[in-house]
């Protein structure tokens, strides 16, 4: 294991210091640039989307449950499979009821979405004592429409705003991970933003944290190299 420089009190705080002054440029770029995210152009959705949840099918509309806006976590779950994605359970199991009421008291519902059936849903929420808020796409375009599920039949598939190689010997499509925010305005719905890949690992607390410590994420991507051994080996990076 590549261990940090051991230093004396003094020098580390000089260089504590000058990482600060880093930190708070990227603070402010962060900034910045969520105000460029505050300035997009909005989209309105016509499609009349159907949802299938606890209490049985739903509209769009429906998931704000009478806020102004509405977040949407696409969940990796296609209907042929038994499971859901590992990566995107990891994220859910790091949520908390505390979030969608932090969000609400900012008129903000949060959801979470799928593309499998809502038995198949259910039946995992159950198995894993989840009280999240899971609704199913299944039999709409929403998550085509949305770009979560993907085409990799050809070299190429859209996704994140790109054309990038396709898996080798992949065929049909694919579920991939996500997050769009909506706008309600009168009777009116607007799309204003999705991000993927990435942009969702900030769903879960849990890389903020590791993104502050010696050993970081342990990821074979992090620099610097031979800190620590990858726990992931073998899952594909997004970025």
């Amino acid at each position: 294991m590549s261990l940090p420089q051991i230093t004396d009190r003094e020098t580390w705080l000089k260089a504590r210091r000058e990482l600060l002054v880093a930190e708070k440029e990227h603070t402010r770029a962060r900034d910045a640039l969520n105000t460029r995210r505050r300035e997009l152009p909005m989209v309105e959705v016509t499609e009349p989307y159907r949802f299938t949840g606890a209490d049985g099918e739903v509209s769009l509309a429906d998931l704000f449950g009478g806020h102004r806006q509405l977040t949407v976590n696409h969940v990796m779950f296609d209907p042929d499979w038994d499971e859901m994605c590992p990566s995107c359970s990891a994220g859910i199991r790091e949520w908390t009821p505390g979030v969608r009421e932090h969000l609400r008291s900012r008129d903000t519902e949060q959801v979470f979405v799928s593309r499998a059936p809502y038995e198949k849903l259910a039946a995992w929420k159950e198995r894993q004592g989840w009280t999240i808020p899971w609704y199913s796409s299944y039999g709409s375009s929403f998550n085509a429409d949305f770009g979560v599920t993907v085409d990799v039949s050809g070299p190429t598939m859209s996704f994140n705003y790109r054309d990038d190689p396709t898996w080798e010997g992949a065929e049909g499509t694919s579920e991939m991970p996500g997050f769009s925010a909506f706008l309600r305005v009168d009777d009116r719905i607007f799309h204003t933003y999705s991000s993927y890949a990435r942009a969702a690992e900030w769903f879960g607390g849990s890389y903020a944290y590791l993104d502050l410590t010696a050993l970081g994420r342990q990821e074979d991507w992090e620099e610097p190299k031979g800190r620590a051994d990858s726990v992931r080996a073998g899952i594909p990076v997004f970025d």
